[in-house]
C-alpha cells in the first residue's frame, strides 16, 4: 500500500490542472447567461455628490438595472458595512464612522463604488455607466500620516481613528530612565497593495429559491454572516461557495462591497449576475498594507541586556474602518512586540488616522512583518552605535531554553524556543565567515556589500476551533476541511496528512472545501493557521474513525474494543487472522448495513498559539554611481516545529521572502495631492520579477511547539516576516561607511543614489 511517512515532499497534485488550464476559479464556473456588472466609482478623493442621475443609463438597450445607495436602502439592504471596532487607552469606544456599499452623498476616497450597472455584457454596462450624470463637488482632502487636516468623517474629529496602548508604560518609562544605553529609530513602513494573480470577483444566483454566492475569498462563513445582514435574510437561505483562488494574502479574507451588491441585484432580478474586478479597480479599491510609522526606542543596562522597550506608531486606515484594520495594528501587534528577546519592560502606544485612500488592512503577515521590522532594525542600529556585533547583541539578550515557557512582557507565553542555536546554524548556511572577502571583492570592483540579519518570532493566529469530517465513499475517502486554498497545496497537504494517519492512499482522498452547504463551520484562511489547526481536527476526527471501527470489529470478532489496534494502515485483531484497512473496514460497514460509520467529524480548539521562528539573512551588493542594488545571497533557517510536507514549506518561504524583498527593494504606493493613484498599474507599480530575487538558500531545526499534539507551527507569512529588516538591515550596512544615516524602503536606485549624494554634501559641508 503506498505510505507517505511523515516529513515527506510530496508534489502538489493540484498542480497539473492549474498548469493546463483546468483550474476551476470564479470567472469559469460563472452561469452560462449571467449578466455582468460594472461600478460606477468616484474618480475624486473626497467630494460631496451633487448630481447623480441614472435615467439614461436604465433606458439603454440591455441593461437589466442600475443601482444608488438609495435604491439599496429602498430595498431594506443594510447600507453600512459592519465595522472593526476597539477600545480607545482610556477605555472609550474607537471611531465609528458608517462605510456605505454604495457612496451616499459623499465619497471618500478614489475609486469609491458609487452606483452599479447591471446589463447584458460587460460592453454594455461600461457604456451605460458612461451615461450616468455624475457631479462631484471636491473637498479638501487628508494625506498625510497624521491628526488634524480636512476632516473625512464627523464621527472622527481630527481625523482620530483610535489611540491604543499595550504594556506597562511606568515600567518602561522607568527602565529608559535609568539605562546604560538608550538607543531612538524613526522607522517608516512604506505602502504596499495586495496584487494577487486573481482579482476579487463573485457571482450570484438563485437556486431552488435559495442565494448562492460564489466568492473568490478566504472562506465562505464570514461572507455567509455578512451577506445574510446586509440582505436581511435568514442564514439557511444562502449558499456560500469559494472556488479555486489565485492569491488572497489577508486582503481577500474581509468582505467587499460588490459581493453584497452582487448578490442583491441577482436577487432582484432573479438572474444570475458576476463580476470582476480589473487589475486598476483592485489597486483603487482592494485592502492594501503597511503604510505607519514608527519610533522605537530600546533601554540596555551596562552589559548590553535589554532593559526596555518603547514603540509610539502611527498607523494609516484609509477612508474607513476596514476589516480587520484597526484590531491587526493593535492586538497583533503587540502579540509578537517582543520578539526572541528576554524583556521586562515594554510598552506600545498607536494611534490610527483615516486618509483620503483607499482602505487599509495588513494582508502578508497581519502585523507581524511590522512588529518585527521594527524591533530588528532597532536591534541593528543599537549594535552600530554602541559598536556591538548586531549577531552578539542577540544572542546576548535571547530568552534561553531553560527560560520556557517564557511569558513576555505582553502576557503572551511563548511554549518553546532553541534561538542561539538556531542563529548559529543561519550563520553557518549563510557563510557569514566568508562575508569580509565577498565585500573585499565587491569594493575592487567599485561596489558597495552588506549582509543583514533579522531573527523573528511570529504566533499562529486566526480562528482557534476548526472541524474535520471524514465521509467514506466507495472509492475512498473524502475529507471537508473549514480552511480555504488560496495557492498554498491544501489538496495535498491535508489528503497527505489523513493517508498517513489513516493508510488510505492519498489519490484516494478527496479534499473538499468552500461550500457552506456542505461544511457548516470553519475559520478560514489567515494567520499561517491551516495545517495547523486544520491538521489537528483532523487527527481528532482519525481517533473517532478509528475508536468506532474498532468497537464494530469487536463485535463480529467477539475481541474487546480495547484490544483492537491500528498502526497507521491496519487494525491488528488478537486471534485472528483478519487485518483489515480503514477502506475495508468501511466496505464492511457498508455491507453490513451500517452508514453511521461511513461519516465521522470533530471539532476542536486550540488553547494557545504555537510561534514559529527564525533567522533571515540577506546580502546586497550596491554600484554607487547608479544607485542600482542587488540582493545577491538570500539564507534562511527556520523553525516550524513538526513538518507535513518540507517542499510546501520551502514554497511558501520562497514566496514570502519574495514578498518581502519586494516591499524593501521595489514596492510603494503612491498619491499626489488630490489623492489621485499615481501607481495604479503594472506599468507604475514595481511589482518584485524574477531578477530582484536570488536563489534562497532554505533549511529548518524544529523545535516540537507544545501547543498541538502534532507539535506544528505555520509558515504561510514567515517569509514576509523576516525580509523586511534583513534587506534593510543588509542595506544599511552596505552605505554605513559612506555616510549613510536614513535608509528608507524601498530602496529603489533612484533612493539610493540621492542618499549616497547626500552624505557626500553633508561630509563635504562638515
Amino acid at each position: 500500500m503506498e505510505k507517505f511517512g511523515r516529513s515527506q515532499s510530496v508534489k502538489r497534485v493540484e498542480d497539473l490542472r492549474f498548469l493546463t488550464g483546468h483550474g476551476r476559479y470564479v470567472e469559469d464556473i460563472a452561469p452560462a447567461g449571467a449578466l455582468h456588472a460594472f461600478f460606477l466609482r468616484s474618480y475624486a478623493a473626497h467630494a460631496d455628490i451633487s448630481e447623480l442621475d441614472v435615467a439614461d443609463a436604465r433606458a439603454l438597450d440591455g441593461v437589466a438595472l442600475v443601482l444608488k445607495a438609495e435604491d439599496l436602502e429602498t430595498a431594506g439592504v443594510k447600507l453600512s458595512m459592519k465595522p472593526s471596532i476597539i477600545k480607545n487607552i482610556d477605555g472609550t469606544k474607537a471611531a465609528d464612522p458608517a462605510r456605505p456599499l454604495l457612496a451616499k452623498g459623499r465619497v471618500r476616497h478614489v475609486g469609491e463604488a458609487i452606483a452599479v450597472v447591471i446589463a447584458d455584457t460587460v460592453e454594455t454596462a461600461k457604456d451605460a455607466a458612461e451615461m450616468i450624470g455624475l457631479v462631484l463637488d471636491d473637498l479638501d482632502v487628508h494625506l498625510d500620516l497624521a491628526t488634524g487636516g480636512a476632516e473625512i468623517h464627523p464621527e472622527a474629529p481630527q481625523n482620530l481613528s483610535f489611540t491604543y496602548g499595550n504594556g506597562a508604560e511606568a515600567e518602561t518609562k522607568a527602565a529608559i530612565d535609568a539605562a546604560a544605553h538608550v538607543v531612538t529609530v524613526d522607522v517608516p513602513d512604506n505602502r504596499v497593495i495586495a496584487a494577487s494573480m486573481e482579482p476579487r470577483g463573485c457571482f450570484a444566483e438563485i437556486t431552488d429559491g435559495r442565494l448562492h454566492v460564489a466568492v473568490n475569498g478566504q472562506g465562505v462563513w464570514g461572507p455567509k454572516s455578512d451577506l445574510a445582514y446586509h440582505l436581511c435574510m435568514d442564514k439557511t437561505d444562502i449558499r456560500v461557495t469559494n472556488p479555486d483562488t489565485g492569491g488572497g494574502f489577508g486582503m481577500k479574507a474581509m468582505m467587499y462591497p460588490e459581493t453584497i451588491v452582487v448578490a442583491h441585484a441577482a436577487r432582484l432580478l432573479g438572474k444570475p449576475v458576476r463580476w470582476m474586478s480589473e487589475r486598476t479597480e483592485a489597486m483603487l479599491t482592494d485592502n492594501a498594507g503597511r503604510d505607519l510609522t514608527t519610533t522605537a526606542t530600546l533601554a540596555l543596562d551596562a552589559d548590553y541586556k535589554i532593559t526596555g522597550y518603547h514603540l509610539d506608531s502611527v498607523c494609516n486606515l484609509g477612508a474607513y474602518n476596514s476589516g480587520y484594520a484597526q484590531f491587526i495594528q493593535t492586538d497583533l501587534f503587540s502579540k509578537v512586540l517582543m520578539g526572541t528577546y528576554d524583556v521586562q519592560a515594554a510598552y506600545m502606544r498607536t494611534i490610527g488616522v483615516y486618509t483620503n485612500t483607499t482602505p487599509v488592512d495588513a494582508y502578508r503577515g497581519a502585523g507581524r512583518p511590522e512588529a518585527i521590522f521594527v524591533l530588528e532594525r532597532v536591534m541593528d542600529e543599537a549594535a552600530r552605535q554602541l559598536g556591538i556585533d548586531a549577531w552578539d547583541l542577540r544572542r546576548k539578550n535571547f530568552i534561553a531554553p531553560d527560560q520556557f515557557p517564557y511569558t513576555t512582557a505582553t502576557g503572551v507565553t511563548y511554549d518553546v524556543g532553541e534561538f542561539a542555536n538556531l542563529l548559529t546554524r543561519a550563520g553557518d548556511e549563510a557563510d557569514v565567515a566568508g562575508f569580509t572577502g565577498r565585500k573585499a571583492t565587491s569594493a575592487a570592483q567599485g561596489k558597495l556589500r552588506g549582509h543583514g540579519l533579522c531573527y523573528y518570532i511570529e504566533s499562529i493566529l486566526g480562528a482557534p476551533t476548526e472541524t474535520a469530517r471524514v465521509d467514506f465513499a466507495e472509492d475512498g475517502a473524502l475529507i471537508f476541511v473549514g480552511t480555504q486554498s488560496n495557492g498554498q497545496g491544501h489538496e495535498t497537504v491535508f489528503a497527505q496528512f489523513l493517508a498517513d494517519q489513516t493508510g488510505i492512499p492519498a489519490d484516494q482522498v478527496r479534499v473538499i472545501q468552500g461550500d457552506s452547504d456542505l461544511i457548516p463551520t470553519g475559520g478560514g484562511t489567515g494567520g499561517s493557521r491551516s495545517v495547523t489547526v486544520q491538521n489537528t481536527a483532523t487527527l481528532a476526527t482519525v481517533e473517532k474513525i478509528t475508536t468506532a471501527f474498532a468497537a464494530f470489529l469487536s463485535d463480529i470478532e467477539g475481541v474487546p474494543a480495547n484490544e483492537i489496534s491500528f498502526d497507521d494502515e491496519r487494525f491488528r485483531i488478537p486471534g485472528s487472522n483478519l487485518t483489515p484497512t480503514m477502506l475495508e473496514v468501511a466496505d464492511m460497514a457498508r455491507d453490513a448495513g451500517r452508514d453511521d460509520l461511513l461519516s465521522h467529524t470533530s471539532t476542536i480548539t486550540l488553547e494557545n498559539r504555537s510561534f514559529p521562528n527564525g533567522a533571515h539573512v540577506a546580502e546586497v551588493e550596491i554600484d554607487p554611481e547608479t544607485g542600482v542594488l542587488v540582493v545577491t545571497n538570500y539564507s534562511v533557517v527556520d523553525d516550524f516545529g513538526n513538518l507535513i510536507n518540507p517542499m510546501l514549506v520551502a514554497g511558501q518561504v520562497h514566496g514570502g521572502v519574495a514578498q518581502g524583498i519586494g516591499q524593501a527593494v521595489t514596492e510603494r504606493v503612491v498619491f499626489d495631492d488630490y489623492g489621485q493613484l499615481l501607481t495604479a498599474s503594472f506599468m507604475d507599480y514595481g511589482m518584485p520579477r524574477a531578477d530582484d530575487v536570488p536563489m534562497i538558500k532554505f533549511a529548518t531545526q524544529g523545535t516540537p511547539s507544545k501547543y498541538n499534539p502534532m507539535g506544528m507551527k505555520g509558515c504561510g507569512e514567515a517569509g514576509t516576516v523576516g525580509a523586511l529588516a534583513a534587506v534593510t538591515n543588509a542595506v544599511v550596512d552596505a552605505l554605513w561607511d559612506q555616510g549613510v544615516r536614513d535608509a528608507t524602503m524601498p530602496f529603489t536606485p533612484h533612493r539610493i543614489w540621492t542618499m549616497l549624494q547626500k552624505a557626500k554634501e553633508n561630509s563635504a559641508a562638515a
